[in-house]
């Protein structure tokens, strides 16, 4: 069947808008009498836009596709919305609706600015949480809340010709649980996602029938990184292409989430970019911010972590969501995602004495086309200071270095590699840089 739009509840300003509109509708009937029933019409011209939803109004979209536990579709365009639009799925908390995700965030605000679409999901179970605890929730074409939602997805970039490389989640509280869900279950599908309050993919599994999990809601719930990014391997199994970028949330104070999650989660999506536990940057964005960066050093970040000191579980605040939006990339005209981990692999080894050391680099192509000149970026460690090197030219000598290459060996071929090192004088610390980008672009370490 064709899928049926039909707008919902707008927010209290624009409902006195729709008064005015309904104030109205009597002297109409008076003068046309009656009027044939809206119906959705079959695509014509360029795209099946023609038969989409209204601009600029909250819709619901029925007979959507699959839909295994009944979920309700809800949905925002903006009139400005761009050509193959980004797509951002905005998934609620516990009791919550997609309309209450639409009223509590200001993510349609935000579509108006830069032209993406917003989806909101709706739960219709007697809990209204999001199933992320169910065997068929946690591997992919299992069924359930997944299903749904990527059927909705699927959906949108049929009916707006979105661009399947920018589709984005993003979600709070039990919203936040289904965000990491939907990254694991579906990798491919999601750019990136930004999970305000949540859990590790997998951590509130069950078996019993039951929604929740004390263990995990309690933060005793604990993994190590291999074993937690194993979760998120073995909900696709197989897959071995590039895995979405991870923006997490927390407050130290929530009572209902433990903060340990916060940890835990870091913990698994390192892990699953391949990427060092070690900050690679880490600073106060706003004060009782400790915002800590993983793989990356940029805005996006394969993993970037905010933790709010003092704050509870209801984190979420009005300007967070432009933040998320920088995170994905949305934030200016034009948007376009950083390139993402794996298609190069950094190994690096250090030979170190009391004062100095040497390192040791290779670069891998792990890419399926030629790189022609490459920079290595990558920041060296408190104190230390580059004293020489071959096979690159190194600037600066401390802090966030490049290492450019030279005549020989500007070219690297699919799985060819190349090696480089440096010298090094150190104040005591003698490690390895953490992280590694490739002409900007994250790469794998280890």
């Amino acid at each position: 069947m064709p899928a049926t739009p039909r707008p919902t509840a707008r927010r209290p300003l624009r409902s006195i808008l729709l008064a005015l509109v309904a104030a109205l509708l009597p002297m109409l009937a008076a003068t046309v009498l009656t009027a044939p029933a809206a119906a959705a019409r079959e695509p014509v011209g360029e795209s099946a836009r023609d038969a989409a939803v209204p601009a600029a109004a909250l819709t619901e979209v029925t007979n959507f596709g699959t839909n295994p536990s009944n979920l309700r579709m809800y949905l925002y365009v903006p009139e400005s919305v761009t050509p193959n639009p980004a797509v951002v799925v905005a998934v609620h908390w516990c009791t919550g609706s997609g309309p209450d995700m639409y009223n509590g965030t200001e993510y349609d605000t935000l579509a108006d600015q830069y032209g993406f679409i917003v989806l909101y999901p709706s739960v219709t179970r007697s809990s209204k949480c999001f199933d992320v605890s169910s065997p068929q929730a946690l591997r992919r074409g299992g069924g359930s809340d997944p299903v749904g939602i990527k059927s909705m997805i699927d959906w949108v970039t049929r009916t707006y010709d979105a661009d399947t490389g920018r589709v984005f989640a993003t979600g709070v509280s039990s919203g936040a649980m289904m965000t990491n869900v939907l990254l694991g279950v579906y990798p491919d599908v999601f750019a990136a996602g930004a999970a305000f309050s949540g859990v590790p993919f997998a951590c509130f599994a069950t078996t019993d029938g039951s929604e929740w999990n004390s263990n995990c809601s309690g933060g005793t719930l604990t993994h190590t990184p291999k074993e937690w990014g194993d979760l998120v391997r073995g909900a696709y199994p197989g897959y071995t292409g590039p895995r979405p970028r991870m923006q997490t949330w927390h407050g130290t104070e929530d009572d209902v989430l433990r903060y340990p999650n916060f940890g835990e989660q870091i913990k698994q999506w390192t892990n699953v970019h391949g990427v060092s536990q070690t900050p690679t940057t880490t600073d106060t964005p706003q004060s009782g911010w400790t915002r800590t960066r993983y793989g990356g050093t940029g805005d996006r970040a394969p993993v970037e972590a905010i933790s709010l000191q003092g704050v509870g579980h209801n984190l979420y605040a009005h300007g967070m969501a432009s933040r998320v939006l920088t995170f994905f990339g949305l934030d200016s005209s034009g948007p376009a995602p950083q390139p993402q981990p794996g298609a190069c692999k950094v190994t690096s080894t250090v030979n170190a004495w009391t004062t100095g050391l040497t390192a040791s680099v290779t670069l891998t192509n792990t890419g399926t086309t030629t790189v022609n000149g490459w920079k290595l970026g990558f920041t060296l460690p408190a104190g230390q200071t580059v004293t020489g090197g071959w096979g690159a030219t190194y600037a600066p000598s401390s802090g966030s270095v490049t290492a450019t290459n030279v005549s020989y060996n500007g070219t690297i071929a699919p799985g060819a590699s190349v090696s480089i090192g440096y010298q090094a004088s150190h104040g005591g610390n003698s490690a390895a840089p953490a992280a590694f980008t490739l002409n900007g672009a994250a790469c794998k370490a280890g």
